[in-house]
């Protein structure tokens, strides 16, 4: 399956990865406007994600706790390691998060910020080799 992922795809993975939540949201919005099912609803549940880790990133508890809940809902009905990626390992990272987001609240979440002195890890997503 990775191997029909189209490029696009993998750039936005990239750019998840490294932190660049708004430039991945762009990359995979291009690709969900133009798709059809079942990628489309895949692309659309990843960018929501992406999207919620840059409200997060903003301070934007509402935002972050909305768009992680909407994008894992959207990624649960996929096997565990669809379009090359590890969907359960990223799955759970974000019910993780929100989990830890929804507990704070948004009046702490300076605590559970970005900062590199935060306990709090964000969602990365993994490659999975095809056999």
């Amino acid at each position: 399956m990775s191997e029909t992922m189209p490029q696009e795809f993998w750039q936005g993975v990239e750019q998840f990865n490294s932190g660049q939540f708004y430039a991945c949201h762009d990359t995979l919005e291009a690709l969900w406007i133009e798709a059809n099912e079942p990628e489309k609803t895949f692309y659309q549940g990843i960018l929501q994600i992406a999207v919620a880790l840059y409200h997060l990133g903003n301070l934007n508890w509402r935002g972050a706790v909305i768009l992680l809940g909407e994008g894992s809902n959207r990624l649960r009905r996929y096997p565990s390691s669809y379009g090359g990626i590890d969907l359960e390992d990223l799955l759970y990272q974000s019910l993780t998060l929100l989990k830890t987001l929804q507990q704070a609240g948004p009046e702490n979440i300076p605590t559970v910020s970005l900062g590199n002195d935060s306990d709090l890890s964000l969602p990365k997503i993994a490659v999975v080799i095809d056999e």
